[in-house]
């Protein structure tokens, strides 16, 4: 039997990295690469400390607060391309139990929207190579917002761009960063634990795969109640 189409409307928003897909292992060469052409020694626990934020961030943290926003912007934009050349050579899946979530939804009538820090050329390549623009009725990125996570814009836009109120939206989030923006967008929150090992949210699973039936709607529920 088909799922009934619910009459309020409904929406997923969806973090990309560590949610959706795990590009961390092309983010590290990515940023590998960078560094050594400028000559400037990166660790990868310098990685893990600065992965999710924005670049500029990144790299001030690197270079000291005065460095030049004409530099920051070459060093951003090779590094970003080297990201997207490593992705387009070897492929992406999307994360255990994301794509099954994502049709399900889709057929029960939830709005979806991808609500990403990352630059929209990003973003873009990712739906592409995962041949997942379709499923998406929005695609929020680093460009579309003024500042960062954990401040709520991303998610505020995403709402937006879907025509759904922030307390009909739930979020699915695998960094603290990103939870507290939703919190703050006053949004349920699933956290995903693939980039962490403890989240405080509305709910929290290993693995999207492990989600039960009727999560969403359940969350939302009782939200609203």
């Amino acid at each position: 039997m088909p799922e009934l189409r619910h009459p309020a409307p409904r929406a997923v928003l969806w973090d990309m990295d560590g949610t959706l897909i795990d590009s961390a292992e092309y983010h590290w060469l990515a940023w590998q690469e960078t560094m050594r052409r400028e000559r400037y020694p990166v660790t990868h626990a310098d990685f893990l400390r600065s992965f999710g934020q924005r670049n500029d961030v990144v790299l001030r943290g690197y270079f000291g607060d005065d460095f030049p926003e004409s530099e920051i912007s070459r060093i951003a934009d090779f590094k970003e391309a080297e990201y997207r050349r490593l992705l387009r050579a070897g492929g992406i899946a999307f994360l255990p139990g994301a794509d099954d979530w994502i049709a399900r939804l889709r057929a029960a009538g939830w709005r979806q929207a991808v609500a990403s820090s990352a630059p929209r050329a990003n973003v873009e390549t990712v739906m592409e190579v995962l041949g997942a623009a379709s499923l998406f009725d929005a695609l929020v990125c680093g460009e579309d917002v003024e500042r960062g996570k954990p401040d709520p814009q991303v998610f505020q836009v995403a709402a937006a761009a879907l025509g759904v109120p922030t307390e009909r939206c739930v979020v699915v989030e695998d960094a603290p960063a990103g939870v507290e923006a939703a919190q703050r967008a006053g949004m349920a929150v699933i956290g995903v634990l693939t980039s962490h090992t403890a989240l405080t949210t509305d709910l929290v699973v290993a693995s999207l795969a492990d989600l039960p039936p009727g999560a969403f709607d359940a969350l939302l529920a009782q939200r609203l109640a």
